[in-house]
């Protein structure tokens, strides 16, 4: 998992709501074991024609969306199955970060697992950045992870919910295993210090 701290970015926004895990990533390809690649078939059914030509039309194949570091999504983002590809599509696409009103419970638990933030704002924020995108493509906004911070042009920073353990892998690089491997030492301080308790490192 990469760290991540700050960010400033541009944003590009598909404001659908109730974006299902089955339209961010087909079933189809959710054969692979391997991440690499997946972030080709983001939205496939949306980006591609029948011929697999990508439509010019769809945001993701503009120039802003190759290189926009934000997603702005509508409300209830993510919802549908449980499936990892969803954020492994949306992180190997390029996108460090989504913004919605709310997302599905375990799409946001999987994207913080991964890496990739859920940051959730009210529907005025929510508004104003699409009014930013459609009117300045341009335009950067800047998240603070630390902080829990997102802020906009004018200088405005809204405040996002986080839960601590999430924060604090996300902020050093490591995933739930990582941070369990970090503490190695004092997990094995403490089987040292009560022998009398069965010894959970031993070798079966």
């Amino acid at each position: 998992m990469e760290k991540f701290t700050t960010l400033s970015a541009t944003m590009v926004a598909i404001p659908t709501e109730n974006i299902d895990t089955d339209q961010i990533i087909p079933a189809r390809f959710l054969k692979v074991t391997d991440k690499a690649g997946l972030g080709d078939n983001l939205f496939f059914d949306w980006r591609y024609n029948a011929d697999g030509s990508p439509k010019a039309d769809f945001v993701l194949n503009t120039e802003q969306g190759k290189k926009a570091k934000i997603l702005v999504g509508g409300d209830n983002f993510g919802c549908g199955s449980s499936r990892e590809h969803a954020p492994w599509a949306i992180m190997g696409y390029g996108f460090k970060a989504v913004i919605s009103t709310s997302f599905a419970d375990i799409f946001r638990n999987n994207s913080l697992k991964l890496g990739l933030l859920p940051i959730v704002v009210d529907k005025d924020t929510h508004l104003q950045l699409m009014s930013l995108i459609e009117e300045e493509p341009d335009t950067q906004v800047t998240i603070d992870l630390e902080a829990q911070t997102l802020q906009l042009p004018d200088g405005r920073k809204v405040s996002f919910p986080i839960d601590n353990f999430s924060k604090t892998c996300i902020l050093n690089g490591v995933d739930q295993l990582g941070y369990l491997q970090s503490h190695a030492a004092a997990v094995e301080s403490f089987e040292a210090r009560h022998p009398a308790r069965v010894n959970t490192l031993a070798a079966g």
